[in-house]
């Protein structure tokens, strides 16, 4: 088992539960259809990547080579996809323009398909003894 990958795993659960529980309370009033979708989206996108941390981090493998760049891709990509999600959802009830940063959002996409890219490779290389 790896600590860091089911530490994290359990924080971005814990924060998707609280973050998808206040946009569909908080913010349901004061957002419009599409903004809350997209806010739901983020919280999806986080919670998938939450419970694939968990997977990973119960999961022993022999020789994992691509540990180490797979947690940060996974760390990185759901900060900056659901992230700036969240951000830009919520732009239109603060003073600050956060369109600025919409091309995080794909950046943090295609982290987290890099993630899933490693992690195939090590599966399809992962010899059951």
């Amino acid at each position: 088992m790896n600590r860091k990958f089911l530490i994290t795993g359990a924080i971005f659960g814990l924060l998707a539960v609280i973050i998808g529980a206040f946009g569909a309370h908080g913010l349901k009033p004061l957002l419009d259809i599409a903004a809350r979708e997209s806010f739901e989206t983020g919280v999806k996108y986080q919670m998938y990547h939450g419970l694939l941390l968990l997977f990973i981090g119960g999961f022993k493998m022999p020789s994992f080579r691509f540990q180490k760049p797979i947690f940060y891709l996974l760390l990185f990509g759901v900060i900056c996809f659901s992230g700036s999600i969240y951000l830009l959802a919520t732009n239109n009830l603060t003073t600050i323009d956060f369109t600025a940063i919409a091309l995080v959002t794909p950046l943090g996409g295609t982290l987290l398909i890099a993630a899933w890219i490693f992690l195939l490779v090590e599966f399809i290389k992962f010899k059951s003894k």
